[in-house]
């Protein structure tokens, strides 16, 4: 069984087996600028309403279908024995009508028939009691006998259309998210992961730090996996907490390409792979996967959030797809929105309607930050079980659009016309080039911050979304990048919160500034090593030469207290985190603290270096004041003069277009040039509206 598991992750151990995706291929004409499709359920509905339903998606202008996603039962009803003339039907039908397919593999939902003979290919919650059928996504993704059948389901759908010219694409699993599981074969394959990371328990000791409160292994076999639930979080092994989710994420990865893998064999080279990432995936690391053409994402950006301004909670987030637009290229390239609800959802906080044209908003926000398609879950509005509450391009009826199904409808109609005035060679315009931005993150830190966040006010995952914000409100290209990324081609790289961080990736800051780069490094950023563990030096000692100034001490408030910073004769406010900053005599301190008893000290510094510069912003504020013109400073003096739109208004280029898009509740007058060509919307963008336009 050991050497079985081990043979699970081994890729993820071995970089010399990492085989680069397939960036060339050329999936999406860029002619297309965005394909459009939405999820069809025929299982769920009398096969006599087939028809109508397809004919009326392709008459809607959608361009490809969406199948099989949830549908192991129906494509194999009874162990071993297959069905596949309805699926063949409905795919018949696709084409009979004009449409693409986008196939699914089906094991986020294993079939009864599995957890009846088999109930060891469940995944163990963190009490040690195994799932049970009637949801999605438990299955032990490193349990042997899980992944037979897998082999065989995906084997056999793989045969069947993967040479069918209809089928783009494949869509692996369903949200994949590292789930934890605590059953005997993640326990297994856990440690396996630790053996081949480590090598030696002594060296796993030092690692994970365990001659703290008795924890000393003597071999690998006692090891199992941190109980976060069962201990306490205050009292869990940070290190072994982060060496678990680095292992998660490995086996997530490795699940993906495994079956990738499968599907390579059989599906013609014309035929993509991917998977659909939730926007928001605390646990599964897309960068983690060696074999997926590019990765999609899932967006949500409604569900009862206040957001901006009084309508807000009617326009939804704009973080969700602001950052997951940017995130998901880092594989592959490119990315697009593979689920996009086109109404009220069942599981938020409160479900309100959405303002009329907010789902088309969504798809134009998808659209300008570069993705290639965008696919609405789901087509019809089921009657029955969970998801009743869900909304949908149509109604219940299944004949009605919904608010959101209108929407969808303009905006394909929208695109068939900017595809007549895209300049898909066009060069992106020197102002905007000049403030090209990159913003680096990983996962990797969103966990060890999340487990010693140190004061309830820090917003881990959206710390880094701030900066985008910021930067977007400065009408700047951005990108969230990578460690092993080209930077050079970014004027600007903002490094927030990169709590794990070593030598060599200092050296790169450095080396990135030295050659005219303008760095921004902000707090909590190399207070550890990749282990885990503080410095022994000074706190966060690798960036005292980078930055210029030594970091002292660090400082948090009670949510209720507010400290003051003032920087060129304003005040800021700031109460969630602080360093306190002792500058070198080459370092110029752009703002210092104005009250507590460390006042007068610096709180953000600057140091030109070579022939670029480094700034260190040592405050986390909860309105982005002082960042915000802290970074309004650094772009200006490098020559990229920064536009200043509103919160909930962001502008982009694509293809020789502007986009704007808004989530304010307010109508915004956006400055165009006298010669531009409007191409959609007015110049007034109400709340929830948008305007294309080219110059």
């Amino acid at each position: 069984m050991r050497k079985s598991i081990l043979l699970l992750i081994l890729p993820f151990l071995l970089p010399a087996l990492r085989v680069a995706a397939q960036q060339g291929k050329p999936f999406f004409p860029a002619k297309d600028l965005t394909t459009t499709g939405v999820y069809y359920y025929p299982e769920h509905w009398d096969e006599k309403l087939w028809e109508r339903d397809i004919r009326r998606i392709a008459a809607m202008g959608f361009e490809f279908v969406h199948l099989a996603e949830f549908a192991w039962f129906r494509m194999e009803p009874e162990e071993g024995q297959f069905n596949f003339a309805w699926l063949d039907k409905v795919v018949d039908l696709c084409e009979k009508y004009h449409l693409k397919v986008l196939m699914c593999t089906p094991s986020a939902t294993t079939p009864a028939w599995m957890r009846i003979r088999y109930p060891e290919t469940f995944i163990m919650n963190s009490q040690y009691i195994r799932g049970e059928h009637g949801t999605r996504g438990l299955g032990s993704i490193v349990d042997t006998t899980y992944r037979k059948y897998v082999t065989r389901i995906v084997t056999e759908m793989a045969k069947r259309y993967g040479k069918r010219q209809s089928v783009i694409g494949w869509q692996l699993d369903n949200e994949p998210d590292a789930k934890p599981d605590f059953s005997p074969a993640s326990q297994e394959a856990f440690r396996q992961w630790l053996k081949a990371k480590y090598q030696s328990v002594d060296s796993l000791n030092a690692a994970w730090g365990t001659a703290f409160w008795s924890q000393w292994y003597s071999s690998f076999d006692q090891i199992i996996i941190p109980n976060v639930n069962l201990v306490g979080w205050w009292g869990s092994n940070p290190h072994a907490v982060l060496d678990f989710k680095r292992y998660a994420a490995d086996a997530q990865a490795a699940f993906l390409d495994f079956q990738a893998q499968l599907l390579r064999s059989n599906i013609a080279a014309t035929q993509f792979i991917t998977t659909n990432y939730t926007a928001v995936s605390p646990g599964a690391d897309p960068r983690r996967t060696k074999l997926l053409d590019f990765a999609t994402y899932t967006a949500y950006p409604n569900g009862g959030s206040s957001n901006i301004g009084e309508s807000g909670f009617r326009l939804g987030n704009s973080q969700v797809i602001l950052f997951a637009s940017e995130y998901f290229k880092s594989v592959g390239g490119v990315s697009g929105v593979m689920e996009i609800q086109p109404g009220p959802v069942n599981w938020g906080n409160y479900n309100p309607l959405l303002l009329p044209g907010t789902v088309r908003m969504w798809l134009y926000h998808c659209f300008a930050a570069g993705g290639r398609l965008a696919s609405s879950y789901r087509y019809r509005q089921i009657n029955y079980s969970a998801e009743q509450y869900h909304g949908a391009i149509m109604q219940t009826d299944g004949v009605t659009p919904s608010q959101g199904g209108v929407d969808y409808i303009q905006f394909m109609g929208e695109i068939q016309k900017l595809r007549k005035y895209a300049d898909t060679a066009a060069a992106m315009p020197a102002p905007l080039n000049a403030r090209s931005t990159a913003v680096l993150w990983n996962l990797e830190n969103y966990w060890t911050l999340s487990q010693q966040q140190q004061t309830r006010q820090w917003d881990t995952w959206n710390y880094p979304v701030k900066f985008m914000q910021i930067a977007k409100s400065f009408g700047a290209p951005v990108e969230v990048v990578a460690e092993n990324a080209d930077w050079s081609k970014y004027k600007f790289l903002i490094v927030p919160a990169y709590e794990l961080a070593d030598e060599q990736l200092v050296q790169k800051w450095e080396a990135y500034a030295r050659n005219g780069g303008q760095l921004v490094i902000t707090c909590r950023t190399a207070a550890k090593n990749r282990q885990g563990h503080l410095w022994e030096a000074g706190w966060a000692a690798p960036l005292t030469k980078l930055i210029g100034a030594a970091i002292s001490a660090y400082d948090m408030l009670p949510d209720h207290y507010k400290g003051n910073v003032l920087m060129k004769g304003e005040q800021y406010a700031w109460n969630n985190w602080s360093d306190l900053l002792q500058p070198a005599a080459n370092t110029t301190v752009l703002a210092a603290y104005d009250n507590q008893f460390y006042k007068g000290r610096a709180a953000v510094v600057q140091r030109k270096l070579g022939k670029g510069a480094v700034t260190y912003i040592g405050v986390d504020t909860d309105d982005a004041r002082l960042e915000t013109d802290v970074l309004r400073e650094v772009y200006t003096a490098a020559g990229a003069a920064p536009a200043n739109y509103p919160p909930g208004i962001f502008v982009y280029w694509r293809d020789g277009l502007y986009i704007a898009v808004n989530y304010s509740s307010d109508t915004y007058s956006m400055p165009v040039h006298g010669n531009a060509q409007v191409l959609v919307g007015t110049q007034q963008i109400s709340p929830g509206g948008v305007l294309v336009w080219k110059e």
